[in-house]
C-alpha cells in the first residue's frame, strides 16, 4: 500500500532541503547568535509600536538549552479521522553540544505514524520494529538506538526524544499521527497539547476540518491548563453551566467556516505567549464541533477498494435501563475522593428517568446493598432514601472487589428474571474503584473468570478507576469482555465532574442488540458490526474492505431494538455513485488544506498542509487499518487462550507495521546522530543529487551501455542529503535502448518475452483496485519479491469498459543477505536498508544501500539493481493536468533476470526459463483454424495483437490470451493476489513446474 505519511515526509524534505539555513551547519558564529533577535524583532511588528518587554529576552538570552525557534502543528480532519503533522525547528547557540529534548503531548487513542529528526542536516528515520516479548528488553537494546516511548498517562501519551545538536546547529524534528476522533454526548473534541517548555519563537497552530456533510455547533475553548479544568471543561460536566455560552477564544485564534470546511488558526507571538505564561506550558487547544446527519441508515463513504460507515441515529426514544452502582469505599477513597463521588452521585440521581430501576452497593471488606434482592423503581421516595445511602457511605478497610461484582452480578440477573423487568430494557453495572484488590479473591485471571461466569452475556459492565493505584489492565479487561468501557480519572483531577460525564454518555440508551450487514460476498475484513448497546450523542462506524468494486450497489441492513419494538433500516448504496462523491469530498478537502497554508507566514507550515493534502487520498483505508488495530487489541485481551491470543496478536501487530503504527505491539525505533567530543557531528557519507537539468526526456529508458556515475554508498548509521545543489555539469543526452520487453504497464498490460523460441506473448489482468499482485516471486532462492498494487480509474468515454485499473505502487522486496525494500510510487521511491531514505522522483539521484540500489531520472524512470544480475526498471507515467479517466502510475520492466532462480514465480516471474511454441488447429465445421500457444502441457488459444511499449515509444507484435491468461498461467489469477505489498508467500506449488 501506499503509505500516505511518507508522502507527508517527503513534501517536508523537499522543503527543507530547499532551505539550507534551516538545516545546514552555519558557517558564521554572528549569524547565530542574532538569530533570537532577528526572531524577536519580526515580532515586534505584530505588537507595534512597542517593543518585545526586557523580560522576555532575559528570560531567552539565560535560555541554556537549545532554543525552539518555530513549532507548526498542522492538522487535518476529514469526516472525522484527523492527521496531525508537528514540526519543531531548535538552535544551539553556543559552540559546544547540547542536549536538546522534543517533546509532545498526543492523544491516548492516537497512533504515531512517522517520526524523523534531521540533525546536522543529516536525516534520521524511524522505523517501527515489533516489540519483543518482555525479557531483559533493557540488555538486548541497541546501543545506539532509542525508542520513544508513550508515558502510560490516560487522556495523553507524551513523546519524547533527547538527541545531542551539534554546536551552532540546528535540529528538526518531525512528528505525525492520527486518531478517528469519538463523538460523546453529541459533540466530537479535538485536543492539541501546546507545551514546549520554554517561549517559542514562532508558534503555528492550523487545523483545518473538512467534512462530507455540513460542520454544525463549532466552539474553540479557552486554553485548558490542567486535568482538573480538562474535567471541569467537558461538556457532561455539571458545572459546564459555569462556563459562558460563548467562552472567549484564546488570544489570536482566527475561525474561518463554510458549508463543508472550516479552518482555525491560533499563533501568538512570542510577548503573548509571555502573557498567558512564561514555563511555556500554555495548555490544551480544545475544538468541539458536530456534523449535521439526515435520519436513516448513516453516513457511508467509498474510496479505492475500502468503506467506512457512520451511524449515529437521532431522534429515537430512551430505552429504560436497570443500574446498579457499585461503589469502592475503601479506607484509600478517604477525603477527597469519596466526596466528589458522593456529589457525582447526588447529580446522576437527579438525571434517572421515571422507567429505570436502580440500586447502590459500597463494597470494602464487606459489602453493603442498599435495597437487598431487587432493583427499585425511580420515585421520590427512592431518590430521597438513595441519597441518605450515599450520603452515610463511609471510607474505611481493604477492596473487596470480586465479591462487590458477584453481589452487582446476582442483583441483576435475578431482576431479569423477575416480574419487573421491562422488555427491551439496557441492563448495566457502574463499577467505580481507586485501589487495587487486596481482601477475598485476588488474582486477577480469577476475578475475570468468576465475572463472565456471573455476568453470562446479560449486561455490560462499566468501570471507573480513580488515582495512581488501580490495576488498570484488570479493569479494561474486565469492561471489554462484557460488552461495557472503561475510564481512568487522574489523582488530580475533578472526579465528581469526570464520573457526571461518563454516566452521561451511557445514561441514554436509544438502541440495543445493534448488528450492521452488509450484502454477503460483496465486502471483506469488516470491523466490529454486532454492537450490544448504542447511547444516545455517540457514534457507530464500521470499516471494511470492499470485493468487488465494479458491483452496483450494496446493501446495507441494520437490525436493533428500541424500547418494545424492533426497527429494520436498509438500503441499497450505489458504489460508483459513492466513490465519486468520495472522490469529491478530497478533492475538496486537498484544495481546502492547500490554500489554507499559503496565508501562513511560516514555510515550515505550508510544507505541513501542501503535504497533509495529499495524504486525504487513502483516509478511508487508514481509517479501516486503524479501527482493525483497535479491534485486534481489544480481542487481545478478551483472548480466553494463549492461541488465540497469539493469533489476535500477530494480527495486530502486522497492520501496525502495514500502517507504520506506533502501538503496544511495537517499538519506534530511530538512529541518533553521534557527536564528537569537540562538539561537531561525526562524518558521514553524503549522496550528492544529480542535477535535474541531466533529466532524459519523459520515461526514457537508461543508457546500460553508457557509464553510469558512481553513487555514493549510503553510511551505516545515518543517511545524508547535501545541503546545498550546486550546477552539476551538463551530460550528454541519453539515447533510447532496448531493454527486456518482459513487462507490466498501462491497463495492466502484460509482456512476455521468450528469446529462446522468439516468440512475444502479451495478456491482460482485469484485477480490482487494492488488489496487490505477485509480479515476481522467488523468495526462497535469490530471496527477491516483487510486488503492485493496484488502483482504479474511471473508464474513457465510449469504451467498453467499467473501468481501468493501473499499477499505483511497485514494492521489491530482498531477503539476501539481508533484508531490505525499496517501495516506488509516482511521487517518491522509499529505500529501507541500513537507513530509511525518501527520494523525490521529480529530482536525479543515485543511491546505493548495499543490498539494494536506485537510480532515478527526474519525472522519468526508476531502476532498481539487486546484487549484479538482477534489475528492474519502472516507468513513472505522471499527467500535469489529468482527464477524470487518468491517473498517476507505474510501469514494470525486467531489466536483467541472470540473478533469478529457475523456481521463479509470479505473474511474469513464471515464464523466465521457459519456452513456448504455436501451433495451429485446422479447420472444423464453421470454425475457422486457429492458434493455439504450447506452454508446458497446455494448450492456449491466442490471436496476434499490437501492444506499445516503453511510453508508446515502441511497438511490439504478440500472441494474445485472452479471459486474464486462463491456461497461459499456472493455476488462476486469483492466485496470484497478496494479502499485502510486503506478502512474500510462496506460490501453492512450490515453483512454476506443474
Amino acid at each position: 500500500m501506499e503509505n500516505n505519511f511518507e508522502m507527508l515526509l517527503l513534501s517536508l524534505l523537499l522543503l527543507l532541503c530547499s532551505s539550507p539555513g534551516v538545516l545546514g551547519q552555519l558557517e558564521k558564529e554572528s549569524q547565530l547568535e542574532e538569530d533570537v533577535d532577528s526572531d524577536l524583532a519580526d515580532f515586534d511588528l505584530d505588537i507595534a509600536p512597542r517593543r518585545v518587554p526586557r523580560q522576555v529576552k532575559t528570560i531567552l538570552t539565560k535560555e541554556t538549552k537549545p532554543h525552539i525557534q518555530e513549532l507548526s502543528i498542522k492538522t487535518t480532519i476529514i469526516s472525522r479521522y484527523a492527521f496531525t503533522a508537528v514540526y519543531c525547528a531548535m538552535l544551539n547557540r553556543h559552540s559546544a553540544a547540547a542536549e536538546g529534548v522534543f517533546q509532545f503531548q498526543i492523544p491516548a487513542d492516537a497512533y504515531i505514524s512517522n517520526f524523523t529528526m534531521i540533525v546536522g542536516g543529516r536525516v534520521y528515520q524511524s522505523e517501527v520494529t515489533p516489540k519483543e516479548k518482555r525479557v531483559k528488553q533493557e540488555k538486548g537494546k541497541p546501543k545506539n538506538k532509542e525508542s520513544g516511548d508513550a508515558s502510560p498517562e490516560p487522556e495523553v501519551e507524551v513523546f519524547r526524544m533527547a538527541v545531542n545538536i551539534p554546536g551552532r546547529n540546528r535540529a528538526v524534528f518531525l512528528l505525525t499521527y492520527e486518531e478517528l476522533l469519538q463523538r460523546r454526548l453529541g459533540r466530537y473534541e479535538h485536543v492539541t497539547s501546546l507545551r514546549p517548555l520554554q517561549l517559542v519563537s514562532r508558534l503555528i497552530l492550523d487545523v483545518t476540518i473538512v467534512d462530507h456533510s455540513p460542520i454544525m455547533d463549532l466552539e474553540v475553548l479557552p486554553l485548558r491548563n490542567s486535568k482538573s479544568s480538562s474535567a471541569a471543561s467537558s461538556p457532561a460536566a455539571p458545572n459546564a453551566h459555569k462556563i459562558p455560552a460563548k467562552p472567549e477564544l484564546p488570544l489570536t485564534t482566527v475561525i474561518k467556516k463554510e458549508n463543508n470546511v472550516c479552518r482555525i488558526t491560533f499563533s501568538p507571538n512570542i510577548v503573548q505567549q509571555a502573557k498567558i505564561t512564561t514555563n511555556g506550558i500554555l495548555g490544551d487547544f480544545v475544538i468541539r464541533y458536530d456534523v449535521q446527519r439526515d435520519m436513516g441508515i448513516g453516513d457511508i463513504q467509498v474510496l479505492n477498494g475500502h468503506f467506512v460507515h457512520y451511524f449515529a441515529p437521532k431522534d429515537l426514544p430512551a430505552v429504560p435501563k436497570n443500574v446498579v452502582f457499585v461503589i469502592d469505599t475503601s479506607a484509600s477513597m478517604l477525603g477527597t475522593k469519596i466526596k466528589q463521588t458522593k456529589d457525582a452521585l447526588f447529580t446522576i440521581l437527579r438525571d434517572l428517568r421515571p422507567g429505570d430501576r436502580f440500586n447502590f452497593i459500597s463494597f470494602s471488606n464487606k459489602i453493603k446493598v442498599w435495597q437487598p434482592n431487587h432493583l427499585v423503581a425511580v420515585t421520590p421516595l427512592t431518590i430521597r432514601d438513595a441519597k441518605k445511602f450515599i450520603f452515610m457511605l463511609m471510607p474505611t478497610g481493604g477492596t473487596n472487589i470480586d465479591d462487590a461484582i458477584q453481589t452487582g452480578s446476582s442483583l441483576l440477573r435475578n431482576h431479569l428474571l423477575g416480574p419487573d423487568t421491562t422488555q427491551n430494557s439496557v441492563s448495566l453495572i457502574i463499577f467505580l474503584t481507586d485501589g487495587r484488590p487486596t481482601v477475598g479473591e485476588i488474582q486477577s485471571p480469577a476475578i475475570l473468570g468468576n465475572t463472565r461466569s456471573a455476568v453470562q452475556e446479560k449486561f455490560c459492565i462499566f468501570t471507573i478507576g480513580i488515582g495512581n493505584d488501580v490495576d488498570y489492565r484488570l479493569l479494561e479487561r474486565m469492561a471489554l469482555e462484557n460488552c461495557g468501557m472503561m475510564r481512568r480519572i487522574h489523582e488530580d483531577a475533578d472526579a465528581s465532574a469526570m464520573l457526571k460525564g461518563f454516566y452521561d454518555e451511557i445514561g441514554t440508551p436509544l438502541l440495543s442488540d445493534i448488528r450492521i450487514n452488509y450484502t454477503e460476498d460483496s465486502v471483506q475484513y469488516v470491523t466490529q458490526h454486532l454492537f450490544t448497546n448504542y447511547f444516545n450523542g455517540s457514534e457507530i462506524v464500521i470499516a471494511g474492505k470492499l470485493t468487488n468494486q465494479s458491483a452496483d450497489s450494496l446493501h446495507v441492513q441494520v437490525t436493533a431494538s428500541n424500547n418494545d419494538r424492533s426497527i429494520i433500516l436498509e438500503t441499497d448504496v450505489p458504489l460508483r455513485h459513492r466513490q465519486i462523491e468520495t472522490e469529491k469530498h478530497v478533492k475538496a478537502a486537498t484544495a481546502a488544506m492547500a490554500a489554507g497554508a499559503r496565508p501562513v507566514g511560516s514555510g515550515a507550515t505550508q510544507g505541513l498542509g501542501l503535504a497533509l493534502g495529499s495524504i486525504a487520498e487513502d483516509f478511508v483505508e487508514r481509517v479501516w487499518g486503524f479501527l482493525s488495530v483497535k479491534e485486534g487489541l481489544r480481542s487481545r485481551l478478551r483472548s480466553q487462550t494463549s492461541k488465540e491470543r497469539e493469533d489476535h496478536i500477530q494480527q495486530a501487530t502486522n497492520l501496525s507495521l502495514t500502517y507504520h503504527f506506533l502501538t503496544p505491539l511495537t517499538n519506534l525505533v530511530v538512529e541518533r546522530p553521534e557527536v564528537l567530543a569537540d562538539g561537531t557531528m561525526a562524518p558521514a557519507p553524503t549522496i550528492m543529487p544529480e542535477n535535474d537539468e541531466a533529466a532524459s526526456p519523459a520515461n526514457e529508458l537508461p543508457d546500460e551501455e553508457m557509464p553510469q556515475k558512481p553513487s555514493k554508498k549510503l553510511g551505516s548509521k545515518t543517511s545524508s542529503l547535501s545541503n546545498t545543489v550546486g550546477k552539476a555539469e551538463r551530460r550528454p543526452a541519453k539515447k533510447s535502448i532496448t531493454i527486456s520487453k518482459t513487462s507490466a504497464d498501462g491497463d495492466p498490460h502484460f509482456v512476455v518475452e521468450f528469446p529462446l523460441s522468439k516468440l512475444t506473448v502479451c495478456f491482460n489482468i482485469n484485477g480490482e483496485p487494492g488488489h496487490v499482485l505477485a509480479l515476481v516471486s522467488d523468495h526462497k532462492h535469490s530471496g527477491v519479491t516483487v510486488n503492485g498494487k493496484l488502483i482504479g480509474a474511471p473508464a474513457p468515454p465510449g469504451s467498453h469498459k467499467q473501468q481501468r485499473t493501473y499499477f499505483s505502487t511497485i514494492t521489491i522486496v530482498v531477503d539476501h543477505p539481508k533484508r531490505a525494500y525499496i517501495e516506488v510510487t509516482p511521487k517518491k521511491v522509499i529505500l529501507d536498508s541500513r537507513d530509511r531514505m525518501v527520494l523525490p522522483c521529480h529530482s536525479t539521484v543515485a543511491v546505493d544501500s548495499g543490498v539494494l540500489s536506485v537510480a532515478i531520472v527526474g519525472k522519468s524512470n526508476v531502476t532498481v539493481t539487486v546484487g549484479g544480475n538482477i534489475s528492474f526498471v519502472i516507468l513513472l507515467h505522471q499527467y500535469k493536468n489529468p482527464a477524470p479517466y487518468q491517473r498517476d502510475h507505474l510501469g514494470f520492466y525486467i531489466g536483467n533476470s541472470k540473478g533469478l532462480s529457475q523456481s521463479c514465480h509470479g505473474l511474469l516471474g513464471q515464464f523466465l526459463y521457459e519456452e513456448v511454441g504455436l501451433a495451429e488447429l485446422p479447420a472444423q465445421g464453421d470454425m475457422k483454424p486457429s492458434t493455439v500457444l504450447k506452454v508446458k502441457d497446455r494448450s492456449v488459444p491466442v490471436v496476434q495483437k499490437s501492444r506499445r511499449i516503453y511510453s508508446g515509444t515502441q511497438s511490439v507484435d504478440c500472441w494474445f490470451a485472452r479471459n486474464n491468461a486462463a491456461k497461459l498461467i499456472d493455476g488462476q489469477y486469483e492466485d496470484y493476489l497478496m494479502s499485502h505489498m510486503f506478502d512474500t508467500g510462496d506460490w501453492p506449488h512450490g515453483t512454476n513446474r506443474v
